[in-house]
């Protein structure tokens, strides 16, 4: 695709990334196929290959409206139409790139602004938004279903290993997930205690950085990002752990951008180089570690992992978030590793599409995300399983607020695999 940037970004950072991606582009419109926005509305301003358009129009100095920031305001940067490009167009950077020129130039009502303004102040802050949670739970009772949705009743975390093993690494205990389901990184840390590692949280790490950085808060997003590089940064110099571990697939593709992102902080680069290189999802740490995990659920034995509860283990869909899928590149491990477990694996139908959550999207769009919620859970219950897996905090709760199953984090269920293999 030939651009010809207008003054004001043909000389910047963002002007040349952004000439590099729409070079790339071919016009070939696979990328419709996959935009589950496009899919709902048949509407080419919705989909990739039109906010392309609207974005490289911007770029060339045309007039942008609120009909613009609308199209880019549907898109739920899921990325799926980053795997299905032939050319490797990076959307989600260009998207990046307009909506925060878009945003520059387009004035939002008062109320929406207040809205944006609630979520960038309050999401990332655990500890106001974990009083706000409790308060939530207090009334749940009296709520509307809509705000119900948004309070899950509380599951205990049990206990949390105590550190002993040589082997360490640190997990990001995120903004919401500790008042919301502080469950799935205590089950992550007994499950990497079961083959030897050693999982912990350190304290000053908190919101990885993408509640803001959506919301077009820019530097706020950098400043959260060296907030926790501070805080990991001394057991990393110290040679301590091996990997920073991340329990929500959202915050991994987050940190994932953390060198992208402070590429230009002299201050930082190299160390955001050193986290990204460090950043594991917690499935790449456990199908690291097969072997032990099988000795572990076979009570040390060298066989196939003991199938004797088998035919007492839910069958279980998997709904793989597309920060997993599409934003970290991860397919079929965690399937593999329920599979090991025990568990019969349903077929999903539409597995590579959204579930309409993206973060504050549920929220900001809620019309759209309904529907796509709906169609995903119509995917996911085709087969008729018993449980429904993820690996993302938000994709859970959006989930959970669509159906009757259980919805669970797939390191739950592992743990509770080897729970039943101890006779805890």
């Amino acid at each position: 695709m030939q651009t010809q940037l207008a003054d004001f970004i043909k000389n910047t950072t963002e002007g040349r990334e952004a000439d590099e991606i729409l070079r790339k582009c071919v016009h070939c419109g696979f990328c419709t196929a996959t935009c589950p926005t496009y899919q709902l509305l048949g509407d080419e301003l919705d989909g990739p290959r039109g906010r392309i358009y609207l974005i490289k129009q911007l770029l060339e100095g045309q007039a942008v409206s609120a009909k613009t920031q609308l199209h880019l305001d549907r898109c739920l940067t899921c990325r799926a139409c980053e795997t299905t490009c032939p050319s490797g167009v990076q959307y989600s950077r260009l998207a990046d790139i307009g909506r925060q020129l878009v945003e520059q130039r387009v004035a939002r009502p008062a109320s929406t602004r207040l809205v944006r303004w609630a979520l960038r102040e309050l999401v990332p802050r655990t500890g106001l938004f974990g009083a706000a949670m409790c308060a939530g739970r207090m009334v749940r009772g009296v709520l509307p279903q809509k705000l119900k949705d948004k309070v899950p009743e509380a599951r205990p975390a049990g206990n949390w290993p105590t550190p002993r093993h040589v082997r360490r690494m640190i997990v990001l205990a995120g903004c919401v997930q500790p008042s919301m389901a502080p469950s799935i990184n205590a089950a992550a840390a007994r499950v990497l205690d079961a083959v030897g590692i050693s999982l912990y949280e350190v304290g000053g790490a908190g919101c990885c950085g993408a509640v803001r950085f959506h919301l077009h808060d820019v530097e706020g997003a950098r400043g959260e990002a060296r907030r926790n590089i501070d805080a990991w940064w001394p057991a990393i110099a110290a040679g301590e752990v091996e990997a920073i571990v991340m329990t929500a697939s959202g915050c991994g593709t987050q940190v994932k951008d953390y060198a992208h992102l402070l590429a230009d902080d002299p201050a930082y680069a190299r160390k955001a180089e050193r986290i990204v290189s460090l950043m594991r999802d917690i499935s790449e740490v456990v199908a690291a570690e097969a072997e032990r995990l099988r000795a572990a659920l076979t009570g040390g034995s060298s066989g196939a992992a003991s199938h004797a509860p088998e035919g007492h283990l839910p069958a279980v869909a998997f709904h793989a978030p597309c920060t997993l899928q599409h934003g970290l590149g991860i397919r079929g491990v965690v399937e593999s590793l329920l599979d090991a477990c025990g568990h019969r694996l349903v077929p999903v139908r539409d597995a590579h599409l959204c579930c309409g959550s993206a973060g504050t999207y549920s929220i900001l769009q809620p019309e759209l995300s309904e529907r796509l919620r709906e169609r995903k859970v119509d995917g996911l219950t085709v087969a008729e399983p018993q449980v429904i897996a993820t690996a993302n905090i938000g994709c859970l709760t959006h989930l959970q607020a669509g159906t009757a199953l259980p919805v669970r984090h797939w390191i739950e269920l592992v743990d509770q695999r080897l729970s039943a293999t101890r006779g805890v």
